[in-house]
């Protein structure tokens, strides 16, 4: 009997077969397709889809480490491409990845599976169900994320370029690298202190590598010092006004010595620039605010001033709550929700969200749109007071938002920062964004939250 189980999954995609194949064979894609909610780590890369290549992969199950060794064993450019499983939890694993022309820069791709569980047949009638669902849910995200990466770059046409980025290893960098890199793009990360990349840059320490950001077309600015997590005490306070202000005026001072600046900085800043405004709709052209996040955003904005006096179009990217289970607000929130959390405080205040893929749209966006620059606010259209928030949450998930945290005990345990981050209501509105032609990928906050937490199906497609 053929224990063997099978899996195929399709999407038209809005570019050439050639351009669909460049996606996944550049470095970067995997990285890009590992599902957001899966505990998954690439441990080693060959960074080739090409006959012979391997990848490994490092999971979690219930704490325990799962490696998964996989093998390119064809490759037929623009056509074709697929692996093997070596070694791993499968009893067997074949993935081919099949790419066909629609003409008119449309094309499809194809993902056929074939595997078998572990144990036999008593592995099937435990996991079968699990391994089935699993892949839906993955091949949902993936097939959505490879249309959506694909659209922007087919919205935004550009020669290579080359990038500096800094805070690469954070929430944004670490998928914003990826991104610019299966768009075509040479990307050179801005490091602490020499590392074994030969791409990356000491800046901070080397002179000569801060000279060669010279070569660059473009830096992007997204180091800081992270602001949640430990009580704001003096020194916190310090860490997170130098982290930002300091190091992003220096920065901003070497760019402004180079012979050739880049043409374009992207500096992180923050809708905290506003302050606590209740139910006041906020734009670019409103007035800041005050507190210690705001006087900090202002400082961080104001220290790229020498950029901007070198020639150096100089853009504020003024992020609200950026969502994504591999951290930041929502990494934090999904546990306190499974036990029925509700909302913070009195579940007023308003929250301007945005998908941290809309994030990367929106830089990419932004980083090829000559008329922007300034202040950006980097939010979706649709801010959602936090009760609202906490209840399509548990929606999603399938528990009810009943328990409130009162804004008391918030401020007991986390002290100036209760107020500034959880309790401040901010109704920010991407005016520029929205006027200069981004396409937003997610509006909707429950739509946003069934694809970034595993709950799209994309069933396998009927086997004839």
């Amino acid at each position: 009997m053929n224990d063997r189980e099978r899996y195929t999954a399709t999407t038209a995609l809005p570019v050439s077969i050639e351009s669909a194949f460049q996606y996944h064979a550049r470095p970067g894609a995997l990285q890009r397709l590992l599902p957001p909610w899966e505990s998954v780590e690439i441990e080693s890369s060959s960074n080739s889809i090409a006959q012979g290549s391997e990848v490994t992969l490092r999971a979690h199950v219930f704490g325990v480490p799962i490696r998964w060794l996989a093998r390119h064993t064809h490759y037929d450019p623009p056509h074709r491409f697929a692996d093997t499983q070596v070694s791993g939890p499968m009893a067997t694993w074949d993935h081919s990845h099949e790419f066909s022309s629609l003409g008119n820069d449309q094309s499809v791709l194809r993902d056929r599976i074939e595997y078998r569980l572990p144990a036999g047949p008593v592995g099937r009638l435990l996991g079968g169900w699990k391994a089935k669902s699993s892949l839906e849910s993955m091949f949902a995200f993936r097939h959505r994320i490879t249309r959506d990466d694909l659209q922007l770059h087919q919205d935004h046409p550009s020669s290579p370029m080359t990038v500096a980025v800094s805070g690469a290893s954070g929430l944004v960098g670490s998928q914003l690298c990826p991104l610019l890199s299966v768009l075509g793009h040479r990307v050179c990360k801005i490091v602490r202190s020499r590392n074994d990349d030969p791409e990356s840059l000491a800046i901070w320490k080397d002179d000569a590598d801060a000279a060669k950001l010279a070569d660059a077309d473009a830096v992007i600015h997204l180091a800081g010092k992270s602001i949640a997590g430990a009580r704001w005490t003096d020194s916190m306070k310090r860490e997170i006004r130098e982290s930002r202000v300091t190091k992003t005026r220096e920065l901003c001072e070497k760019l402004a010595k180079l012979p050739r600046p880049p043409r374009t900085l992207l500096c992180a800043s923050a809708t905290g620039i506003y302050g606590d405004r209740g139910d006041e709709s906020l734009d670019e052209t409103s007035a800041l605010g005050d507190g210690f996040l705001a006087d900090v955003a202002r400082q961080w904005e104001q220290a790229c001033q020498p950029a901007v006096d070198a020639g150096v179009r100089v853009i504020h990217c003024r992020f609200g709550i950026v969502l994504s289970p591999r951290g930041g607000a929502l990494g934090q929130m999904i546990l306190p929700a499974k036990f029925a959390g509700g909302s913070l405080g009195s579940g007023k205040q308003w929250w301007s969200w945005i998908a941290l893929d809309d994030v990367l749209g929106a830089i990419y966006h932004a980083l090829l749109t000559q008329s922007l620059v300034g202040p950006v606010n980097f939010v979706s259209p649709d801010p959602i007071r936090n009760r609202d928030f906490a209840k399509v949450l548990g929606d999603v998930i399938g528990r009810p938002a009943l328990i409130p945290a009162p804004a008391f005990g918030l401020r007991l345990m986390l002290g100036e920062m209760a107020d500034a981050l959880l309790l401040a209501s901010q109704r920010v509105v991407p005016t520029r964004l929205t006027e200069s032609g981004y396409r937003f990928r997610f509006t909707e906050l429950r739509e946003l939250l069934r694809y970034s937490l595993g709950y799209e199906r994309l069933p396998s497609e009927r086997q004839e």
